[in-house]
């Protein structure tokens, strides 16, 4: 007992006369030996003796018995733990029967250590303990507590069970009912259970379902109302206070909110609650709420608390994806609406386009071809380019429309018996006069089929015409070839050009609808992106494929196979040869040809679009600036330069790339870019020009056909300094280039400005660091002249002493001025290099304020300068020592220098959590329009050859201050003079 443990301390020290064991001395020594063994071993051990089963246990055991020890669990197991007697009583009685040790493992056990019955499980074997006659004398029982094990797992598996039963269901009802059915079989640890879920807008919740309720389920609440009292909602609801902090809540008792009593002769138990909140994944609302009921031998705290919260938990997470699910499945149906609805969208637009777009071709074609009437040659390069231009928009909108209808399904086809051969060298010759003019060749290999190809032959010459114009837009060397050939009963047409090619990645969506290919060298970037996605539907519809293979940097082929015959075409669709439709090629053919026209460079031949055709009055003054415009449409080049070229000197660069190259090699005023083109961007052009730190000042504007101010405001945050939407006026424009010209006229003087402002700022600290260069170099041979000086005066006689005493004094307070004024420089140099560095530690200040009083009385009294010290009180703080004494020095060096022979006041107090220092002189005072300046350096209030001195003093004092965290600050003494006041917190510096 003396082996310095808790419980042999505990038991030797308790008076057990009084006790069936009786005192200590009195135990026999198998209970001695007992004990012995319990206390030194670290398992949980308890002994029980004698017929009253006294209860003792070794430190290990201390956890066991919970509030009851040390006071209460010492003793008959009767009045320690009554709960347990009526188990363990008759069990004790059959060992003591058989003298056989029994075993239990997790076995459960009500016991109350805590101020309540406990569900707590525990692993033991009790042992008889015999005397020397055979005798059961007592028990000796090691036991080991294993309710967190059982509870865990009991836990666990309900949580395993929830996320089981609850995954891939399809909505939030769904899940939640899953989830129930799962808590349900863990009665122990959620005796009952009620499960809301909130509308759309939070303000209401509805039970989905309950638990452990028995008879009165149907008494639990079906809704609650979710608002706050001063939104409407009521008073002193379950689910509001969650709903309005988001966190659990306990309830003592639920049944006040049940519907309806319970019969008059039933008495109703308490039902102690928590709600918890079922947090929404994005975090942003709640699902749901969860009343969960709270078992009265848990403690309602710790584990218990988190495994209810990590129930909550799991439910939601079951309730958000379930949620998540249906509304992706919402969101599919809404996209397949709103894309059937976009489709027919385009196709009723697409309608009404036409109208307006005969109404302007009609008369601009009238209007070029009248030879009654001709046009001057302005005003017919003016409507020349409005006609190809009319010309593009109708063939999108034709191509839009045929995409449309093709995928909606509404295409009525005419499919006839063709010479394909024949055919497709017509469709096919409308291109070669432009292959000559965009310096390519166009070979055709073409030869006579066997037999007739069924085709609708407007569809096919859209195939044709579309992977032409394709081929031609990416191919700037060599040709196009196109071959037709008949193989395993399909005839096969087949695009082969030596362009850009296709990156491989790029190949299985190349027919996708709106794809487009990022980055591609290409003639223009325009283009709907479904010229290909058309191709594919067009030949579906004739019941064939089309392929793609490409080398990038080789070129690409699409190939174009359609079955022989007219055994899988619709017979409804079929029309004998010459009974389809009549329309003409070459107009059909013209608005391919014609926006190829428009990817190339204008010449000065075969009817040339030169800047002359379109220039106007000039919109601006005449100005010594280089503006180029870049975009990949040749007619909308020319425009803006016929705009511009009057006033300014305009150059053109047909995509990001070559107008990279051309600002690098002469970087121009203004850039006006396109945002779309082939190779490089406008954004890209952009981001290469601000990241060149020679280029990053050029003033760049964006044309962009993206209009609202989504469009705006990304080009603006990427770097551009205006964003211009197509369609524009030639004022705008004009207006536009002038303002960013002269912005940039004044961003060059600012910056000139500022170079000199560097300059300037550069002297000052070359002056700062030779300041701080003498300071270093002065203080040595200062410091050998004051050690001379005082070896002379301690080697002067009495009498040579009595004569030169003055001299030295007047020489020793010089030295001490040089070496004041030195230390200033240095301490400026210091300050001006970076914050202030201070050593803080405890300071009494009001004793460094006295001390420094004294050591400067001698100096201001044989200036003839009174001091009044008025000190409130010790003003303990965190202070740089040797820096406060350098703020007290300055500010009564400065009273003496501008207040001789003035009374000077100096008060400290302490004001709150800060100390106040003041310093009050008589002399000439500062003029209100100088308190600010003389703060800075080198600044004085009056003319320095009146009064000496660097003008560093206060300067010095100010940094110091707000270093700490203070403030100082001057106004005028009543009667004339200065007020300097010092207020320093007394918790020093905040880091």
């Amino acid at each position: 007992m003396r082996d310095g443990s808790v419980m042999g301390r505990l038991i030797l020290e308790r008076d057990w006369s009084g006790t069936p064991l009786g005192p200590i001395a009195s135990w026999p020594p198998t209970l001695r030996t007992l004990v012995s063994m319990c206390l030194t071993t670290r398992f949980p051990m308890f002994i029980y003796w004698g017929p009253e089963r006294v209860q003792l246990y070794n430190d290990a055991g201390i956890p066991i018995m919970g509030a009851k020890h040390p006071d209460h669990a010492l003793g008959p197991l009767r009045d320690v733990f009554p709960e347990l007697w009526h188990p363990l009583g008759s069990m004790f009685d059959e060992l003591e029967r058989t003298k056989q040790a029994n075993w239990a493992e997790s076995q459960s056990l009500p016991i109350q250590r805590g101020g309540f019955a406990e569900e707590a499980y525990f692993t033991w074997s009790y042992t008889p303990v015999l005397d020397d006659h055979g005798k059961v004398v007592g028990f000796y029982t090691p036991a080991l507590e294993t309710t967190g094990q059982v509870l865990g797992q009991r836990r666990l598996r309900t949580l395993h069970l929830l996320t089981q039963r609850t995954s891939g269901a399809g909505s939030v009802e769904e899940a939640c009912r899953a989830g129930l059915d799962a808590l349900a079989e863990n009665p122990a640890d959620l005796p009952f259970t009620w499960l809301y879920v909130t509308d759309a807008e939070g303000a209401r919740a509805s039970l989905v379902g309950s638990t452990g309720m028995g008879a009165r389920s149907a008494a639990v609440p079906a809704h609650f109302d979710l608002r706050a009292p001063e939104a409407g909602g009521p008073a002193g609801g379950l689910l509001a206070p969650v709903a309005g902090t988001r966190q659990a809540w306990r309830v003592g008792d639920v049944n006040g909110w049940l519907g309806a009593p319970p019969p008059s002769e039933v008495a109703e138990p308490p039902r102690p609650a928590l709600v918890l909140p079922l947090a929404h994944a994005e975090g942003d609302r709640d699902l749901g709420f969860l009343v969960v009921g709270l078992s009265p031998f848990l403690n309602p705290e710790g584990e218990y608390r988190g495994f209810l919260e990590l129930v909550a938990g799991s439910l939601a997470t079951a309730a958000s994806n379930a949620r998540s699910r249906q509304e992706a499945v919402e969101r599919m149906e809404r996209l397949a609406a709103l894309d059937r609805a976009k489709t027919a969208f385009f196709s009723n637009v697409s309608h009404e386009f036409r109208t307006p777009l005969t109404l302007m071709l009609g008369p601009v074609e009238d209007a070029l071809s009248d030879p009654t009437e001709p046009l001057a040659p302005r005003l017919a390069e003016r409507l020349s380019l409005v006609q190809r231009n009319a010309t593009r928009l109708l063939k999108l909108v034709n191509t839009l429309l045929d995409f449309t209808r093709a995928e909606a399904g509404r295409v009525r086809a005419a499919f006839q018996p063709t010479d394909l051969s024949a055919f497709t060298a017509e469709l096919v010759s409308q291109f070669e006069s432009i292959a000559k003019r965009a310096q390519l060749t166009l070979t055709l290999d073409l030869p006579p089929l066997a037999e007739p190809v069924w085709v609708d032959r407007e569809m096919w010459e859209k195939i044709v015409f579309n992977l032409l114009s394709n081929a031609m837009k990416f191919t700037f060397e060599g040709g196009v070839h196109v071959r037709l050939h008949t193989e395993d009963g399909e005839a096969r047409l087949m695009v082969r050009d030596t362009g850009s090619g296709i990156p491989e990645a790029e190949l299985p969506h190349i027919f996708e609808r709106f794809h487009r290919v990022e980055n591609a060298r290409s003639r223009s970037h325009e283009g709907s992106g479904i010229g290909l996605s058309l191709v594919q539907e067009l030949t579906k519809l004739h019941g064939g494929t089309v392929g793609v293979t490409s080398a990038l940097g080789q070129g690409t082929t699409f190939c174009v196979a359609l079955p022989l015959g007219n055994g899988h075409l619709p017979r409804e669709q079929l029309v004998p040869e010459g009974r389809g439709p009549e329309h003409s090629i070459e107009r059909s053919a013209s608005a391919y040809v014609e926006e190829i026209r428009g990817w190339l460079a204008p010449t000065g031949s075969d009817g040339a679009r030169t800047s002359e055709g379109v220039r106007a009055t000039p919109l601006l003054p005449p100005m010594s600036a280089r503006v180029l415009v870049v975009d990949d449409n040749a007619d909308l080049r020319t425009y803006i330069t016929g705009l511009l070229d009057a006033s300014l000197t305009v150059e053109t660069a047909e995509d990001g790339y070559a107008a990279l190259q051309a600002i690098r090699a002469r970087p121009p005023d203004l850039v006006l870019s396109d945002v779309m083109m082939p190779r490089l961007g406008g954004f890209g052009l952009l981001r290469e020009l601000r990241a060149d730190p020679r280029l990053r000042a050029i003033p760049f504007v964006l044309l962009s056909a993206r209009a609202g101010e989504e469009a705006s405001v990304e080009g603006l945050e990427a770097g551009a300094d205006d964003y211009l939407v197509k369609p524009f006026s030639a004022r705008e424009l004009a207006a536009r280039v002038r303002t960013q010209l002269e912005m940039a006229r004044v961003r060059r003087e600012v910056a000139e400005l500022s170079s000199r402002e560097a300059v300037l700022q550069d002297a000052v600290r070359a002056r700062d660091e030779f300041l701080s260069v003498v300071s270093h170099e002065l203080k040595t041979p200062l410091a050998g002249f004051r050690l001379q000086l005082d070896l002379i005066e301690r080697g002067l006689g009495p009498d040579a002493h009595a004569r030169l005493g003055e001299r030295l004094l007047f020489t020793r307070r010089q030295v001490h001025r040089l070496a004041t004024v030195v230390e200033t420089l240095l301490d400026m140099s210091l300050l001006s290099s970076g914050p202030v560095h201070l050593k803080v530690e405890d300071v009494d200040l009001a004793a460094l304020v006295k001390e420094e009083v004294a050591q400067a009385r001698e100096e201001l009294c044989r200036e003839g300068c009174e001091v009044t010290l008025r000190v409130v009180g010790p003003v303990r703080g965190r202070f740089d020592r040797a820096r406060l004494e350098q703020v007290v020095q300055g500010l009564l060096s400065n009273a003496l220098k501008y207040g001789p022979g003035k009374p000077v006041e100096v008060h400290l107090e302490q004001v709150g959590p800060s100390a106040r220092l003041t310093v009050v002189d008589h002399g000439m005072g500062v003029r209100a329009e100088d308190r600010e300046r003389i703060w800075q350096r080198f600044e004085r209030a009056v003319s320095v050859r009146n009064f000496g001195g660097l003008g560093l003093g206060l300067w010095i004092a100010r940094q110091v201050v707000e270093a700490h965290g203070g403030t100082v600050g001057l106004s005028e003494t009543p009667g004339g003079g200065a007020t300097f006041t010092v207020s320093l917190p007394l918790a020093g510096p905040q880091a």
